[in-house]
């Protein structure tokens, strides 16, 4: 398993509160749509990230995260595993403190180079399940 339990945990309540979500459309019917939302819930900022820069759950969206103008914490990857090594190293540019692959999302090098970046990293997780996970072991 790639990001073990501290590192979730770590990711989850101390890397701030803006998440870039990338992937995140105003489809409702897509996963990302209803993680944004328990994000939120969780008191995160999220940022859709989208080629639609649409605006989704109150928040601005923007095309790429080289087009957010101001710092963020995580990048949150909601796209498929050929396309997410390349949002990694986006986000390692972006100056992120850490990277979040999806379920199902999995890129071995990816992690290798984000780890390598000293940047923290999960990979085939999800944090709407871990949030309240977290939240029952106290």
């Amino acid at each position: 398993m790639y990001g073990d339990e501290e590192t979730v945990r770590k990711i989850l309540t101390q890397h701030g509160g803006t998440w870039a979500v990338v992937g995140l459309s105003a489809n409702r019917q897509r996963a990302a749509y209803g993680v944004a939302g328990v994000l939120q819930r969780f008191g995160k900022r999220i940022v859709p990230v989208h080629p639609k820069a649409e605006t989704v759950h109150g928040e601005q969206g923007y095309a790429s995260l080289a087009d957010i103008p101001f710092d963020v914490d995580v990048v949150d990857v909601f796209v498929n595993s050929e396309l997410a090594g390349a949002v990694a190293d986006e986000a390692v540019a972006k100056g992120a403190k850490a990277v979040w692959f999806q379920l199902g999302v999995v890129d071995e090098a990816a992690y290798g180079r984000t780890r390598a970046a000293g940047l923290d990293m999960v990979m085939d997780r999800c944090p709407a399940i871990e949030i309240p996970r977290l939240g029952q072991e106290g």
